[in-house]
């Protein structure tokens, strides 16, 4: 019972144009295209928004203020440098 052969294949290809014939098929097949393309567009309309929205330059080519790359910076107060005890860990 391992991989099915091509003349398995066919045989449910004929059972399943019968079943549901060619009309409900041929509909079925435009409204999953639909739907691939459809998802394909709101991916790419999802990285376009993204790239626009973290490319926000200010008129002189600088990195605008409220750029979280340029405002990341780690300021000596924020390090915690006391000791670690590893005895109760």
């Amino acid at each position: 019972m391992g991989s099915f052969s091509i003349t398995h294949w066919l045989i449910l290809l004929v059972v399943v144009v019968v079943v549901f014939g060619t009309s409900k098929l041929r509909n079925a097949g435009k409204d999953l295209g639909g739907a691939v393309k459809g998802f394909k567009e709101a991916v790419k309309d999802e990285n376009t928004e993204h790239a626009k929205k973290h490319a926000v330059l200010d008129h002189d080519g600088n990195a605008h203020p409220t750029d979280h790359a340029a405002t990341s910076k780690v300021q000596d107060s924020d390090i915690n440098t006391a000791p670690v005890d590893d005895k109760h860990h």
